[in-house]
This record gives structure tokens, sequence and C-alpha cells, in this order.
């Protein structure tokens, strides 16, 4: 079979640490065109990977030279960098949140299926090994009746980890629309629906910028979150937890409690009602941190999706529902009211 010829489109910290070297340790692709309006990046980019230099987005999905790109942009070009790729007949992988609005992902959604093409958001969580486990015990009903849950994902800021530091556009709303419910909570959302199999129906927030000067997206946000069966449980996303990254989340079972990512040398731990305890040592979690780096599994899952004709693990309905929580959150903070995530 003939390879995958690949673009990555934006070529910040995202792409440089998770696409671009996975994509090229990949055997069923061929990363030829990278994309940056910054011209030095891009061409050292290009030379790195043997690529194709382009500053115009349009000119690389226009140019016939690839069949598939990831976005990894600016949050308010995911959905028209997308659209414009599925309409011109490539699949597509967007990183997360996949839109800053309702009306975005339906349009992206609709583009893929007009045009036969796949479309993934890049929610990696789910490819995590503590959390593919906790899932298969909540399945299994190990844990009984789920009553609750509490979620977290926190660290000091995107400036440690944005190729642009302080200057990145994740502190510019317009870029940005949302900032850590965006980069953190979202994360959290679609790992909770994973988990739990249900979606997420009701949500009361608070969200703030207590910790960041100069900027006017949010950089804490705690939520409560309600499910169709009634189980109910937090999310905190945050850029204020200066000394140390926070990517755990606890789930209040019947017969059990999980730990998961909370211990760091068991990355899930299971506390039974009986009193037996089962630590799993599972390696660490993907993570910006020294020895947490990993393949996230997102590209190769994209690219077996792609080569096997198979539906994406996370497609443009699960991507927009894990949106669809993060949307309500800014409702509810807004109206100072519960709000509903599918009105």
């Amino acid at each position: 079979m003939s390879k995958l010829r690949v673009g990555v489109i934006g070529c910040g910290s995202i792409a440089q640490y998770r696409h671009l070297p996975e994509y090229a340790a990949n055997q069923n692709v061929e990363l030829v065109a990278v994309c940056d309006i910054v011209e030095d990046r891009v061409k050292e980019v290009a030379n790195k990977y043997g690529a194709k230099a382009f500053t115009d987005y349009k000119e690389l999905i226009a140019s016939g030279e690839v069949d598939v790109v990831s976005v990894c942009t600016p949050n308010y070009l995911h959905a028209p960098v997308s659209i414009e790729a599925l309409n011109n007949g490539l699949h597509v992988l967007c990183e997360k949140p996949m839109a800053t609005s309702q009306e975005e992902a339906d349009a992206m959604i609709e583009a893929a299926k007009k045009n036969d093409k796949k479309l993934m958001i890049a929610h990696n969580q789910r490819f995590v090994r503590s959390h593919e486990l906790a899932r298969q015990l909540i399945e299994s009903g190990a844990l009984g009746k789920i009553y609750s849950f509490r979620t977290a994902f926190g660290h000091p800021g995107p400036e440690g980890w944005s190729i642009d530091g302080r200057e990145s556009w994740f502190f510019e709303k317009e870029k940005a629309y949302i900032g850590a419910m965006g980069d953190l909570g979202v994360h959290k959302t679609d790992l909770m629906r994973y988990l739990l199999g249900e979606e997420i129906v009701e949500v009361g927030a608070f969200i703030e910028t207590t910790a960041k000067e100069g900027t006017d997206v949010d950089d804490t946000a705690v939520c409560a979150l309600k499910t169709e069966s009634g189980i109910i449980g937090t999310l905190a996303a945050s850029w204020s937890y200066t000394a140390k990254e926070d990517n755990s989340t606890i789930i209040y079972g019947e017969k059990a409690i999980l730990r998961l990512e909370d211990n760091p040398t068991y990355s899930l731990v299971v506390q039974y009602t009986n009193g037996e305890v089962v630590n799993y040592e599972l390696g660490k979690i993907q993570s910006n941190d020294e020895g947490g780096q990993n393949t996230t599994h997102v590209i190769d899952n994209f690219v077996t999706s792609i080569v096997e004709n198979t539906e994406p693990p996370i497609n443009g309905e699960e991507g927009m529902k894990s949106l669809a929580v993060i949307l309500a959150a800014i409702k509810s903070n807004e109206t100072k009211t519960i709000a509903k995530v599918f009105e």
C-alpha cells in the first residue's frame, strides 16, 4: 500500500512534541508538508522532517500533495481550517477543543459526512493506560453503582509549554476563545464521558481569571457536573497550579474507589470496601513533565482508522459532545444558573 501523505498545519508546541514525531514514527505515513505563519519556524521544521514548507494553509490544502492534515492552529482556526481541508477531500485530525461554538462543530461534522472523510479530535486522555483499565473495571461492574467523581487538570500555565511563551495565542481571547477550560477542561469532560459511558447533561460553573495578569481568558474553573443517570461530580481546570501538575481523577463507587493518576508510583489504585487495595503500575501519563513524554496513541489511532477504513475512536460527534459541556459551563458562569448541556 502506498503511504498516506501528511501535512501538519501549525508548527507550535503541540505539533513539535506530539504530531510531527508521532507521524514520523508511523510506518503508514509520509510527512510531506508543514505550514506556519512564522516563516523561520516553518522552515526549521520543514528541514528537520524533510517536508515542504508553506505559510498559507489554503495553499497547502489545495496543493494536491497531501491526503491527510493535522490541524494544530489556535482554537479559533480549528473549524475553518478543518472544513477547508475536508471540502478538499482530505482526512482531518483536529486538536482540541474542536471548535469555539456548537455551530462550528456541527459544520465540521457535516463537512466530514458530505465528503466521506475521516474527522478525529485529538483527545489523548482516552488512550492513557490507567484510564482504559478504569473504564473496563467500571463496565464490568467491579465498582457497582457509581456515586460520584472528582477530576482535575491543572498546571502553571501555557507560557511554560507554548512555543511563544507569555506571548502565546492562549492568552488572546479572540484567538483562544476560552482559556484553561478549553486547554485542559475539555480533556476532562471527554475523559469523564469515556470512563462513565454516559453523557453529562447539566453543568454549574465558576470560571475566573485570578492567576494571570494582562489577559481576559479564564485561568481557573471549577464545575459541578451531572450525568444522565444522576452521577454528580466536580471538574477543575486551572493554569494556577503553580508548583506541580495535577492530572488526577477519583471515582467513588458502591464497591470500590478508583484513584487515577493520583499516586506517583501507581497510576491506578483500586480501594475496595472490604479493605483490599490493588495497585497498578502502568507507566506515566503523557505529560509535558520530564519522563512523561511518550506516544499519545492519537496519531496511530487516526492513521489506523484511515488505513482500515474504520470510524475514528474520537470522531466529530464525540468531540462535539465534549465541547458542549464546556460551552454549557461558560453559559452557567455567565448566567449564574445551572446550564443544560443539550437544550
